[in-house]
């Protein structure tokens, strides 16, 4: 069993589409095993996008990212991390597949409503960071 983080960003949450993201994510077998809704902190952010912290769209992405609520959860599968980022579609909302969460809900590469760990370590990292062992609920 594989486990992922994903989150709602701001726009998805402002625009009620955290519903919708966890229902597709159910739909395709996958399972929720934690989930809150939370103004996460600047230093929260900044420690989850630290690889990108030289990168010109880092000041931008925290903003953003620190602008609203969020939906954060762990979905766990088999496979969960690359059927999670299929489901999502491309980064960039324009060049993402009619079908996928991105395609039919976004327009930028910023505010493109989910984000999605992209490998198992990233995954590791972000939900030791978003969520404690205690929040994560374990399913058979």
């Amino acid at each position: 069993m594989e486990r992922t983080l994903i989150l709602v960003k701001p726009d998805g949450v402002q625009r009620g589409l955290s519903g919708e993201v966890i229902r597709r994510f159910e739909a395709r077998g996958l399972r929720l095993v934690a989930l809150k809704m939370l103004l996460p902190s600047r230093n929260l952010v900044e420690e989850h996008y630290a690889e990108h912290r030289e990168r010109p769209f880092y000041g931008s992405l925290v903003e953003y990212l620190t602008s609203g609520p969020v939906v954060a959860m762990v979905i766990e599968g088999q496979g969960a991390i690359q059927a999670c980022r299929a489901m999502m579609g491309a980064t960039n909302a324009l060049e993402a597949a009619p079908g996928t969460i991105r395609g039919d809900f976004a327009l930028s590469i910023e505010q493109n409503v989910v984000h999605g760990s992209a490998n198992a370590a990233d995954a590791v990292r972000e939900v030791g960071l978003w969520f404690g062992q205690d929040e994560i609920v374990a399913r058979d």
